[in-house]
């Protein structure tokens, strides 16, 4: 069984259950799930959430100075 259809018999076992509640209640879970399916539908929105990598260089600048950073040294020990 897929994720979906796992989903949608999840959603139905929960529509039996809230189907008895009243009509504020009702309106209440709508104004929510409402709400939740806004917030989380928002693309490129990301960088909110981890903070954007700001930098007045261009993306070739960045990559010269991260070369030029570099270090390889290679010294081999002795094991004796």
């Amino acid at each position: 069984m897929n994720t979906k259809t796992l989903n949608i018999k999840l959603a139905d076992n929960y529509f039996r259950f809230l189907k008895n509640l009243d009509t504020e209640s009702k309106k209440r879970l709508i104004i929510r799930l409402t709400e939740s399916i806004e917030i989380r539908e928002e693309p490129g929105k990301l960088d909110i959430l981890f903070g954007a990598w700001k930098d007045s260089r261009n993306a070739d600048e960045i990559i010269e100075d991260i070369r030029k950073s570099r270090v390889n040294i290679r010294e081999i020990e002795d094991l004796q």
